[in-house]
């Protein structure tokens, strides 16, 4: 016999055979055992969970070994009651995600830079059911953040990454067909693609340059071909090899326009120096064209001229501070043949011709005063003693020397203590050394030696007239000791036959 029990007898034996209550999902189906479990069918268990709980999504992860549960181990993803165990009551979260310590890497969204800082609830919102429901790209949650406001499409990962917004993957030399180069890779994106416009961005320099072009379009729109975009002044157009002209020294830095007044690429341009520099030219033209045989690219003042080799005299002293006009006034630089110094200060010669033409017997390069060179001892007065290391200026009062006089007295006259009463010739007695070194010998220069006090006494006690009268007067001693004679002149004049030069008192009578 079969017994079979009705419908609600048997819930009311589920009751009494269940480990407990399940919870609140699942409290409808409390009393019907059958909708939950597969009777005597362990393996198809979680067929039963996946179908009720229409976990598509989990069977296709197992099935495909993708997602959380398709990582988990073969054992636990078959058997869904070792997670997620009912019968523990209506208010029990049979779930158990630990959201402190979940492992995300677990998942098909793994969490990077920033992402791993966020909050759960801010990519798993309310609004969502079930976490494996959370949106995985980025513009799912990124879109408010576009600030291409979706004109480069909705993988931001082509050019982003997690860490910042900032920091780009996007390769715009591989992603692109304009590689950037030079100058190029430190622009912001903006200075080229305005308000995120990323299509129709033009490739030719003219097209973002056109407002820098100095030109004013007079060198057409292939801004490439002279410049590179490391730097506009960095020519890329090699004026050597492309014009047989190199740009050398200043040349370096002028402008096109100043030589190509007619066009880029003026082919029938002179490059004579002459053709440019004309007006530049402060010679006037007197030294013809050949502007190179001088002048340097690098300046107008450094000059490669060599006076020495190539016109034959070197400039010295004060000569290498002129400018080429101080002497060159009126003359082409070849004109000017003699180079000898008057040629040039013939006006300014103090001596007037008197001394001749050739300055340099005396004068240097350094300075018309600055180590003069005279040799003084071939002239009429040779210098010696005192006279050896007087100025010039002390004799010479005037550059006219040879009409300088050489009596001692044309300058010592106001020297002169005899006051002219011993002659012009003072070199008979003085020697040039000084006043007081005698030359003069009265011994024996004269016929009357000076002994005794005679040796004592000044010139002038003797020689109180002028010297040609004393030459002519007696020279015995009645003729300077008259007024001394107390015997006014009972013994005569001749004093010496009683008296001795030594002195007048104790008289020796002979």
């Amino acid at each position: 016999m079969i017994f079979t029990l009705s419908p609600s007898y048997a819930g009311k034996l589920d009751l009494l055979l269940m480990p407990g209550p399940v919870i609140e999902g699942h409290a409808e189906f409390e009393e019907k055992c059958e909708s939950c479990h597969e009777t005597l069918k362990k393996a198809d268990q979680v067929e039963r969970c996946l179908a009720c709980h229409d976990h598509s999504d989990v069977a296709k992860d197992i099935e495909q070994g993708t997602g959380f549960h398709g990582r988990l181990d073969k054992q636990r993803a078959a058997n869904c009651k070792q997670c997620h165990t009912d019968h523990k009551g209506r208010d029990r979260d049979i779930v158990n995600l630990d959201t402190e310590d979940f492992d995300h890497s677990q998942t098909d969204f793994q969490l990077r830079g920033r992402h791993e800082q966020l909050a759960c609830q801010l990519c798993h919102t309310k609004e969502q059911k079930k976490y494996s429901h959370a949106p995985s790209l980025c513009f799912d949650c990124h879109e408010s953040d576009d600030a291409h406001r979706g004109e480069l499409g909705e993988e931001c990962d082509k050019c982003h990454n997690e860490k910042s917004w900032r920091k780009q993957d996007f390769d715009h030399d591989l992603d692109t067909d304009y590689p950037l180069t030079g100058k190029h890779r430190d622009l912001d994106c903006k200075l080229c693609h305005a308000d995120e416009h990323y299509k129709n961005t033009p490739k030719e320099c003219i097209g973002c340059h056109l407002i820098n072009d100095a030109h004013n379009g007079r060198y057409g729109k292939v801004c490439a071909k002279c410049h590179a975009t490391e730097d506009w002044k960095e020519l890329a157009f090699d004026h050597r090899a492309d014009t047989e002209f190199p740009l050398e020294g200043q040349h370096k830095d002028v402008p096109c326009d100043t030589c190509h007044t007619r066009g880029p690429f003026e082919k029938k341009i002179s490059k004579k120096c002459f053709a440019c520099h004309e007006k530049d030219d402060d010679h006037k033209g007197r030294n013809g064209e050949k502007c190179q045989d001088c002048h340097r690219p690098s300046s107008w003042t450094e000059t490669q001229f060599d006076h020495g080799k190539d016109a034959k005299f070197e400039l010295k002293g004060k000569h290498k501070k002129l400018s080429c006009h101080a002497c060159h006034r009126n003359a082409a630089m070849d004109d000017l043949k003699e180079a000898e110094c008057i040629t040039c200060h013939r006006a300014i010669d103090l001596h007037k011709g008197d001394l001749g033409e050739d300055c340099g017997y005396c004068h240097n390069e350094k300075g018309w005063t600055e180590k003069l060179f005279f040799e003084h001892d071939i002239t009429r007065f040779p210098l010696i003693g005192i006279h050896s290391v007087t100025a010039c200026e002390s004799c010479h009062l005037d550059a006219v020397y040879p009409q300088t006089e050489i009596v001692c007295l044309s300058c010592h006259e106001k020297d002169d203590t005899h006051e002219g009463k011993m002659g012009e010739l003072c070199g008979d007695c003085h020697n040039p050394n000084a006043w007081m070194l005698w030359t003069f010998d009265h011994d024996e220069q004269t016929e009357f030696p000076l002994d005794g006090k005679h040796g004592e006494v000044f010139c002038h006690a003797c020689h109180r007239a002028e010297l040609t009268e004393h030459k002519q007067s007696a020279n015995h001693c009645y003729g300077c000791h008259r007024g001394d004679d107390i015997h006014r002149g009972g013994f005569g004049r001749h004093c010496d036959r009683c008296h001795t030069t030594e002195t007048f008192e104790n008289p020796e009578i002979r």
